[in-house]
């Protein structure tokens, strides 16, 4: 590659590239880093983790001198797209950028914690110990590792943050804002108090959550009866629930959780739709017991990440912590509800059962079977007070770099309120307002989105 650091074509002891391979209309080549687990620590003689990265190309464009463009996806707890195909923003930010997309710590090829690897772990003390190395501040450590081995003269390159992703490209703005260009942010913009903001982000989440029930009802009006119907027949069931395909329990509050992917963002609310016009199994013999469809309990599980991505349930309200401890928080804050959210009592009453959104609550750990194993842990990191500071509010304050940012007005998991907040607090940050995308706008209208997006930065979209 022209003008590239020697070991972005080649391997080095701590840096490993591959060859090129294909996917249509783009040129695709992995990269393996081994970095500390903590950075705090000597890295000759800390423990190693590998950290992956896939460099992305249009055709043809392998050997251009490009600028590189670090891609930081939502969560906690998921990896980086795997792309097909030359489409959406990807194919946009190809036609100037050289792409990288990164696998968070923890997350697709970066060392994965996954249900089956963490069970090597001795003890809950011992997971908990070794999931306080996998936030924000590290990731970033892990982006300016690799920022240095790949980018010419290791000069600083742009980032893209999506949702949980635009939280570490704040980290990233207030820790170490020489590595960057500029920064583009989608529904991504985080509390930056100190403390734990968790209580502040559920108590505004959870009004906007009780609107997205009501514009769903008002979509599918006949669903009302359904999901009252589920809920008194899952209440009835021996123990409260009827097993999951996985061995999970699926109980009235667990139904709840379908909110989380169905209530904020794009189709999902299609989708909750068609999955509870098959909840029912049909009586095919006269007398047979109404029960649940299979197809619809596997689809219920489907629609949760928790099997492949436990680390979102683990690490999700460390993401709001800074130098004080979440104590569950969403369960607590749901208990000051005074019922709105109970949906037991809700179909007793004749209401309509409200769905939950981007929470996770200390039950889930008993009744969705690949996080049980992990409960204890979850409790620790709960209580866990000494979490390490996210974000410098100074630093936020004198910022240089370029900042563009779309924010979506209706978002449900990254509150309005408390984006313009921040927002007042990074200088210069340049916002995009919109209400025409929910929360996967860049998934949705990806190309649109992202050319906006530097619009603004180029100045083709003028100040008003």
């Amino acid at each position: 590659m022209a003008g590239s650091n020697s070991s972005a074509g080649g391997s080095s002891s701590d840096h490993v590239a591959g060859a090129w391979y294909s996917v249509p209309d783009l040129r695709l080549r992995d990269h393996y880093f081994t970095v500390p687990l903590d950075y705090s620590l000597d890295c000759s003689t800390c423990p190693k983790i590998s950290i992956f990265a896939r460099e992305v190309v249009s055709v043809g464009k392998e050997e251009q001198p490009l600028p590189f463009l670090l891609y930081l996806q939502g969560g906690p707890g998921f990896e980086s797209p795997r792309p097909t195909e030359g489409s959406g923003w990807i194919s946009k930010a190809c036609e100037e950028y050289r792409v990288v997309l990164l696998d968070q710590r923890g997350t697709g090829l970066s060392t994965p914690l996954t249900a089956s690897s963490m069970m090597q772990m001795k003890s809950p003390e011992d997971l908990t110990n070794y999931l306080k190395h996998f936030r924000a501040d590290n990731i970033v450590n892990d982006a300016e590792f690799i920022r240095v081995h790949l980018v010419p003269d290791a000069g600083p390159w742009t980032i893209l943050g999506q949702s949980f992703g635009g939280f570490c490209a704040v980290t990233y703005l207030s820790f170490a804002p020489k590595g960057l260009k500029q920064v583009l942010l989608t529904g991504g913009i985080p509390p930056i108090g100190s403390g734990c903001t968790a209580d502040t982000v559920y108590s505004v989440c959870f009004e906007q959550i009780f609107r997205q029930n009501e514009k769903y009802y008002k979509r599918f009006p006949q669903d009302i009866e359904i999901v009252r119907e589920v809920v008194t027949h899952l209440a009835e069931h021996e123990g409260g629930g009827v097993p999951l395909p996985s061995g999970g329990i699926l109980t009235p509050r667990g139904l709840q959780l379908l909110g989380l992917s169905c209530l904020g963002s794009s189709t999902g609310f299609e989708r909750l739709h068609y999955m509870l016009e098959r909840v029912w199994d049909p009586i095919i013999i006269p007398g047979a017991q109404k029960q649940i469809s299979y197809y619809f309990l596997t689809a219920y599980e489907r629609s949760l990440d928790f099997d492949t991505n436990p680390l979102f349930a683990l690490l999700h309200e460390s993401i709001y912590c800074q130098g004080a401890s979440s104590r569950w928080s969403a369960h607590r804050i749901r208990a000051k509800d005074e019922g709105k959210f109970d949906a037991m009592k809700a179909a007793k009453e004749g209401r309509p059962v409200l769905f939950t959104g981007e929470m996770i609550f200390p039950w889930m750990f008993e009744e969705i079977h690949a996080l049980r194993p992990f409960k204890d842990a979850a409790n620790l990191l709960a209580e866990k007070e000494d979490w390490p500071p996210l974000y410098d509010i100074d630093s936020l304050n004198n910022n240089k770099v370029p900042v563009a940012a779309a924010v979506y007005y209706e978002d449900m998991y990254v509150n309005f309120k408390l984006v313009m907040e921040t927002a007042s607090q990074i200088a210069g940050i340049r916002l995009w307002i919109t209400n025409e995308f929910m929360h996967s706008g860049l998934r949705d209208g990806g190309s649109q989105v992202f050319d906006h997006l530097m619009g603004i930065l180029s100045g083709k979209k003028p100040l008003f």
